[in-house]
């Protein structure tokens, strides 16, 4: 895990230092080098799902830290900072998805892959358009994961995240966190099966 991701920084103070100076002082520029630290990972949760709305991934992260810097007298240290702002953040995505139109559903506003990518699996294979192939079949694998399912394989996974702080950022009980993970991997390895036909053969 990365030093950010700990609490740690290898250029500066620690995140509870940080955090401290704001509280006691509204040290705006101790809260803007939290914001520097953690930016980008929060910016890449919120990408991930979004399913690649770097625009809509932007305003959420905007939002995030905005209401993290004024909740941060509720924040009591019982999780690491960077924890704690990925709560936020994620709140911040289901506050979004709940004010779109209830018949449109989350899934349905995420871009798709174009269907002329998906034609070119069609013709030769070529080694070199192997990565981004793999690529664009696990976005379009993500898309059949149910939101629940996607938040909880990006904390796990994309981010490294145990089942215990997934279960903190997610606001949801732990055997939940383990359910929407299993499920997911099995989706994944399903719609992926391909793969290891390519890659074994």
């Amino acid at each position: 895990m990365n030093p950010a991701a700990a609490g740690v920084a290898a250029d500066g103070p620690s995140d509870d230092v940080l955090v401290a100076r704001v509280l006691a002082g509204n040290d705006r520029h101790a809260f803007a080098a939290l914001v520097r630290r953690h930016q980008a990972p929060v910016r890449a949760l919120l990408r991930r799902l979004t399913h690649g709305d770097d625009a809509l991934a932007d305003d959420l992260s905007q939002e995030a830290f905005i209401q993290a810097f004024r909740k941060l007298s509720q924040f009591r240290g019982e999780a690491r900072f960077s924890t704690w702002i990925y709560r936020i953040a994620y709140n911040a995505f289901l506050m979004h998805a709940r004010t779109r139109k209830p018949e449109q559903s989350l899934d349905d506003a995420m871009p798709e892959v174009a269907d002329d990518d998906a034609a070119d699996h069609a013709g030769e294979w070529q080694p070199e358009q192997t990565a981004a192939n793999l690529q664009l079949d696990l976005q379009r694998a993500m898309t059949r994961l149910s939101p629940a399912e996607r938040a909880a394989i990006v904390q796990c996974y994309y981010l490294d995240r145990s089942h215990e702080e997934a279960a903190y950022v997610l606001q949801c009980p732990l055997g939940t966190v383990k359910s929407h993970v299993s499920r997911a991997k099995q989706k994944l390895k399903d719609a992926l099966a391909v793969w290891e036909t390519r890659t074994s053969g």
